[in-house]
């Protein structure tokens, strides 16, 4: 049902061919209406050839056919803004507002693409990234028939401080695609150009976090980690000034766009800006939508639906925070605008994977207080669903212990239920803290080494970082209570247990040492690590020749130390 007094989608399309009409009719009646540029550098609306866009054979299909994107849903469900002019400005009673992406006025290079998410996604075959026309549609040069690009509007609490309205400041949802499975994903162009949410930003990413976000999202799924996705990476020559540490010391960089695909791109934000506002039927309007749409257990006749909405947002929320956490990886900026009402992972900014085990360790630079560390992530993520449903205390704490405890279980391969369990876990963690054992390569080498290897304290020198862990003084008390532990599972065999755990302890994270080298790389149009991560990545659990080759399990390099990511890109 539409909102009251809001276009629809047919609206709002007659009002795009209107205006591509009057931006074509330079060259009278008889004007070309396909591929004219709109005023203000916008995108071409590509309707001619878009209407029968063949990118080859779909993924699983039997033939070409046409692809198309739609933005019917979201047009039709909610108030877009009525102001079509494209400038900052304060935004109320909406959703959206209409906002074209800005195309670069250089060359464009594809860095690289997701086979996976083109071809079981988006239903396109890979042969697709040889087409000048995809170039175009990833850039944000071309915007395909039915869809009208969006810019969403949201608020967020940031460091812990209500920030007002915040939004799309350079991202553009370029429509939704339901693929043969019936799924139903939102594609979002990243670094796409100025919207009315753009503050004081100039609408654009560099290449320097555009290739950490195109990485760390696709490594993430690959490590069964609920994430946003990435389809393809593309860098321009378009100049980009950054002062990429806050020190005023700007350099120039070159603007990049990541295409990101979600089932949703709605977060807490999404719901702090409406209340904070007073705007509370368009508020239930929301929840509604995201209700039908994205949890069908939830009746909609349902008097307590919100209730069980939060709820499941808070266990969920739970168990991913836990689940980033059994992999040592900190978001870096876990704002509640940057918080998934899908609880799934979102905006990949100055994240970073630990090396040595620290749980104040923080990778965002700019985060003074070190309020984001990585051990103070569950106490964050309790202060952002606070911040979208008061009261919510007693459902978090108890679930994200025991979801906590059931993934460190899972990393040490311990079966059944004991007592003990917690403080094992905790025991190895603080000899991890004292010595800065690597937490990656610690729990990956307690699946390989064997039992027998560690009752007699034999650590192999290939098992690197357990031999940091060893110096411990109370390694050897922490090594007969875990031997004692494992001879209580049942039915199971030092085989069995190191089989098991090398299913759950990734042997190759995007750590920020590997991803600055292939940046490095990619500021000289050398995409090949980046190529390279995109193999090893799609397999951290799997020993690979040519990651091994390249030094991603070794030890990090002592330069990786000084390596600092901020919350500039």
């Amino acid at each position: 049902m539409r909102a009251p007094g809001a276009p629809g989608a047919a609206a709002w399309l007659a009002w795009a061919a209107a205006w591509l009409a009057g931006a074509a009719r330079g060259g009278g009646p008889g004007a070309e209406p396909a591929c004219a540029a709109p005023a203000r550098g916008a995108a071409r609306l590509c309707a001619e050839q878009a209407a029968a866009e063949r990118w080859g054979r779909p993924a699983g299909g039997a033939g070409p056919r046409a692809w198309s994107l739609s933005s019917e849903s979201l047009l039709d469900s909610f108030p877009i803004d009525p102001i079509q002019e494209n400038y900052v400005r304060n935004v109320r009673n909406c959703i959206f507002s209409v906002a074209y992406p800005t195309p670069f006025k250089s060359r464009v290079l594809l860095v690289a693409v997701s086979k996976e998410v083109l071809e079981n996604i988006l239903d396109l075959d890979i042969s697709v990234k040889e087409k000048a026309d995809f170039l175009q549609f990833i850039s944000g040069e071309k915007v395909t028939l039915g869809s009208i690009p969006l810019a969403h509007r949201y608020g967020g609490h940031q460091f812990g401080v209500w920030a007002g309205q915040l939004g799309d400041g350079r991202a553009h949802l370029i429509g939704v695609y339901t693929n043969r499975h019936g799924e139903r994903w939102e594609l979002q162009l990243k670094g796409s150009g100025k919207t009315p949410y753009s503050r004081n930003g100039d609408g654009r990413a560099v290449l320097r976090s555009s290739v950490r976000e195109f990485l760390c999202s696709e490594a993430m799924h690959y490590l069964g980690i609920p994430t946003s996705r990435a389809a393809s990476l593309v860098v321009s020559d378009d100049v980009v000034w950054r002062d990429q540490f806050y020190n005023g010391n700007i350099k120039k960089e070159r603007g990049a766009i990541v295409l990101r695909v979600a089932k949703s791109w709605f977060r807490i934000g999404s719901l702090e800006i409406l209340a904070h506002s007073g705007e509370l039927d368009l508020q239930r309007r929301l929840l509604d939508f995201v209700i039908q749409e994205h949890f069908p257990s939830i009746a909609m006749n349902d008097s307590n639906r919100y209730l069980e909405f939060f709820s499941a947002v808070v266990l969920e929320t739970a168990n991913l925070i836990a689940l980033w956490m059994s992999v040592g990886f900190a978001h870096g900026v876990c704002n509640t605008d940057n918080f998934s009402l899908l609880s799934i992972t979102i905006d990949y900014g100055p994240f970073g994977f630990m090396d040595s085990y620290d749980p104040n360790f923080v990778p965002n630079t700019s985060d003074d207080e070190r309020r984001y560390k990585i051990g103070n992530q569950a106490n964050v993520g309790l202060f952002n669903l606070n911040k979208l449903l008061q009261a919510l205390k007693p459902l978090l704490d108890p679930r994200q212990k025991q979801i906590f405890t059931e993934l460190f279980k899972r990393k040490l391969g311990l079966l059944g239920e004991n007592e003990e369990d917690n403080y094992l876990i905790a025991f190895l963690l603080n000899l991890m803290e004292d010595v800065k054992a690597d937490f990656t390569m610690t729990f990956r080498q307690l699946s390989e080494i064997t039992e027998d290897q560690l009752k007699k304290l034999h650590i192999p020198e290939e098992f690197w970082a357990l031999q940091d862990l060893a110096k411990h003084k109370l390694f050897s008390e922490w090594v007969t209570m875990y031997l004692l532990r494992l001879n209580r599972n049942k039915d199971d065999s030092d085989i069995k247990r190191r089989k098991r755990m090398a299913t759950v302890n990734p042997r190759y994270v995007l750590r920020n040492w590997i991803a600055e080298s292939a940046i490095q790389k990619a500021n000289l149009n050398d995409f090949s690590e980046v190529h390279l991560l995109q193999q090893v990545l799609q397999h951290p659990f799997h020993k690979q020749q040519a990651a091994e080759k390249a030094g991603y399990s070794v030890r990090p390099p002592d330069w990786a130390r000084d390596l600092k990511v901020s919350c500039s890109s």
